[in-house]
């Protein structure tokens, strides 16, 4: 038992079946999402990654969730949310301390920073694809 700290922007957490909160290793690069795919496996499409994310720059690309949903919760700072519908068709929202918005399944996303900016996400992480912005 006993109580550890944990830093979500080093350490990320999965939520599993079972309503299981279990921390992860230390981030470590683009390679520690696909160590992350084979420890959560069991969980398929219900577990959810659980990460932080200081921004200080709009990101270099566009991802996508297909499996489910993605909550963005903005905790500090400022950022304007980009999502690309599977028409081609673009909508933006900004979000503040406190707001979030969604991405729904299969909705390209990225997100423009001027400034600084201090994000949550909690991620149906299955089956992420990344593209170039």
């Amino acid at each position: 038992m006993g109580a550890i700290a944990h830093d979500l922007r080093t350490h990320p957490a999965h939520l599993g079946l079972g309503a299981k909160a279990v921390a992860q290793p230390a981030f470590a690069g683009m390679a520690w999402y696909e160590a992350y795919a084979a420890r959560t496996a069991a969980d398929g499409a219900e577990g959810r990654l659980v990460s932080l994310y200081d921004f200080t720059e709009s990101w270099a690309s566009w991802e996508m969730h297909p499996a489910g949903d993605e909550m963005v919760i903005c905790v500090a700072g400022e950022m304007t949310l980009i999502q690309e519908a599977a028409d081609g068709s673009t909508a933006s929202v900004t979000l503040t301390a406190g707001q979030y918005a969604i991405n729904t399944p299969g909705v390209w996303h990225t997100a423009d920073v001027d400034g600084q900016a201090t994000a949550l996400f909690i991620t149906a992480g299955q089956g992420t694809q990344h593209r170039p912005r």
